[in-house]
C-alpha cells in the first residue's frame, strides 16, 4: 500500500519537488544517492539519502498551520528516533534560493554518511552500499 502511494506521489510531484529532484540527482557524482517519495517508518518522505540517514521535506503553506506543525514535529521525532535527520524547506526557499537549499542538503549528507545501513533498511547497490544484506560497502 505505501509503495503504491509513493509511486503515485512520484508521478505528481510539486514544481518545487521537481526542481530539487534535478539537483539531488546531480549529487550522485559526489557519491550521494537520493530517493524520492520514500516509505520510511510509516510515512512517505519527499526525499531520502539512506546512506546519510537524511530526510528532506519540501513544505507548502499548509504546513504553517498549527495542526500541520504539530504533525510534522511528531513525524520528525519518530524519524529522529531511528536515526534520521529531517531537513525541512519551504516551497519559497526552493523557488528563491535553490543553490542554498542544495548546499545545505549536500553539507548535511556528507557530514552524516559514515554509518553503513543495516540490511533491513531496504537499501540496494544503487545506494552505494554494495551487498546491503551484509552491510558491505560497494567498491568502484
Amino acid at each position: 500500500m505505501a509503495n503504491e502511494i509513493a509511486w503515485r506521489l512520484r508521478k505528481t510531484m510539486t514544481p518545487q519537488e521537481v526542481k530539487l529532484w534535478v539537483r539531488l540527482r546531480a549529487l550522485k557524482e559526489a557519491g550521494l544517492h537520493f530517493r524520492r517519495q520514500v516509505p520510511r517508518e510509516g510515512f512517505i518522505v519527499d526525499f531520502a539519502c539512506l546512506k546519510s540517514k537524511l530526510v528532506i521535506e519540501i513544505d507548502g503553506a499548509q504546513h504553517g498551520d498549527q495542526d500541520h506543525l504539530r504533525r510534522d514535529a511528531e513525524r520528525d521525532a519518530q524519524l529522529a528516533a531511528v536515526g534520521f535527520l529531517v531537513l525541512r524547506f519551504w516551497n519559497s526557499d526552493v523557488n528563491e534560493d535553490l543553490d542554498a537549499v542544495a548546499a545545505t542538503i549536500y553539507q548535511s549528507a556528507i557530514e552524516r554518511r559514515v554509518i553503513p545501513p543495516r540490511y533491513w533498511e531496504g537499501v540496494s547497490v544503487a545506494d552505494g552500499w554494495g551487498d546491503a544484506e551484509h552491510g558491505q560497502k560497494a567498491t568502484a
